[in-house]
């Protein structure tokens, strides 16, 4: 195996979130700055202390064949909406006479914090209520966490590889960075890389708020996801996923594929600090954004914008502006950061990827997103958000998309702008 120099470049995006069922209807409802944010009607949520959640605009049921919708957890659901979207985004067939990418060149990474929880609840419940008899026999391809990968897989016929990071609140950005080394390897052409979550459920927000993790905003459900701000009080849940084409330049050019921006480098560190707690000194993080600049060969006077973690907790917020300033500097006085969040909510393990759609976005069309609810930023926090309206950016710079996951995973992804 032989390391490439050829560049990595986007050539396709999709998204399906609590904004929007594709990647475009997303990114205007953020730049409008819109909520996806709602409150929980449903029966099961009546009895928690935590009743607001960011619930996939689109049922990703609708989009698919009703067979195919039955075998796949919400979570492959999610994923294969966002797949697919991003594969005919970016225009490539495997057909024997027409297709554009040898099969056995083609790859899919596709992440999971948690996997197929609904399966498994459902088939807990089963088992309990009705008996082992009456378990699915697919309950276990659709409980897996590989599950979402496997169903990219099949359903676009990746050969090369179909591989599941799973890293937590990080996972959707380490899909990507490891999509870049398989390019960089050699090991394939083209990767399909993202991340999908669906634990809105009694379950996890029940384990969450026992943590006092999540907002308790329940009156004012728009306004609950407030990263930065002063009176945050807690992240709220979301659903959904985000899936980005990986593909080696030279391939790209070859088959005529319009090129988003580079994904110029990526860094991957860990904490060893806390399994849950960020680490105050962001020293982590900060080394995660050290490296990715120095994968893409930039120093942080290149850096224009910054999706950032910003999940609206107390202790993260400051720990990651922390890491921000750590290790760009006075250069951080100029970066437009955005935190998306308030807008989605915590996608957990799909938040990487569609955070990373969004920074790709934000170069190819010049312009930061909006901060939503920060009405009066923590002192702590010294860092240049952009508010009420996206703000300009130079295109053709580096953008940072930052993601932390407990167990101290970090991922910092850097994109370059490509103007051809």
């Amino acid at each position: 195996m032989t390391y490439s120099n050829d560049a990595v470049v986007v050539t396709g995006i999709g998204a399906t979130t609590p904004l929007g069922g594709t990647a475009e209807s997303t990114w205007q409802r953020l730049l409008a700055g819109d909520s996806g944010i709602t409150q929980l009607t449903d029966d099961w949520a009546a009895d928690l202390s935590v009743q607001i959640a960011g619930v996939a605009a689109v049922d990703p049921a609708e989009g698919l064949d009703r067979v195919q919708a039955r075998r796949w957890d919400r979570s492959q659901q999610l994923a294969v909406v966002s797949a697919r979207e991003a594969w005919s985004d970016a225009g490539l067939s495997i057909d024997a006479e027409t297709g554009n990418i040898d099969p056995e060149r083609l790859a899919v990474a596709f992440a999971s914090g948690i996997g197929g929880i609904h399966t498994l609840l459902a088939s807990h419940d089963t088992l309990a209520e009705r008996g082992p008899s009456r378990i699915s026999p697919l309950a276990v391809t659709m409980l897996m966490p590989n599950g979402p990968a496997a169903a990219v897989g099949l359903e676009l016929g990746a050969q090369a590889g179909v591989h599941t990071p799973v890293s937590a609140c990080a996972s959707g950005a380490e899909s990507i960075s490891l999509g870049l080394d398989l390019i960089h390897l050699g090991r394939a052409d083209v990767v399909v890389c993202g991340g999908t979550e669906a634990g809105v459920l009694p379950l996890t927000i029940a384990g969450f708020a026992a943590m006092r993790a999540l907002s308790t905003r329940n009156d004012e459900p728009e306004a609950a996801s407030r990263p930065y701000d002063k009176g945050r009080d807690g992240f709220v849940l979301g659903e959904g996923a985000g899936a980005l084409v990986l593909e080696r330049r030279s391939h790209a050019i070859a088959r005529g594929a319009t090129i988003y921006a580079e994904v110029a480098g990526a860094g991957v560190t860990s904490d060893a600090f806390h399994v849950a707690a960020p680490d105050p000194e962001g020293r982590g993080a900060s080394r995660a954004v050290t490296a990715a600049l120095a994968a893409a060969g930039a120093a942080p006077e290149d850096v224009v914008h910054i999706n950032a973690h910003a999940t609206s907790t107390p202790v993260g917020d400051v720990a990651e502006a922390t890491a921000l300033r750590k290790s760009l500097g006075t250069a951080t006085d100029s970066i437009a950061v955005s935190a998306t969040k308030a807008a989605t909510g915590h996608l957990l393990g799909a938040a990487g990827a569609v955070e990373a759609v969004f920074s790709v976005l934000a170069l190819q069309n010049n312009i930061a997103p909006p901060t939503r609810n920060l009405d009066s930023q923590d002192d702590e926090i010294n860092l240049n958000v952009v508010r009420v309206e996206g703000r300009p950016i130079d295109g053709s710079g580096i953008a940072l998309s930052t993601s932390f996951g407990f167990g101290g995973h970090n991922v910092a992804l850097a994109f370059r702008g490509d103007r051809g």
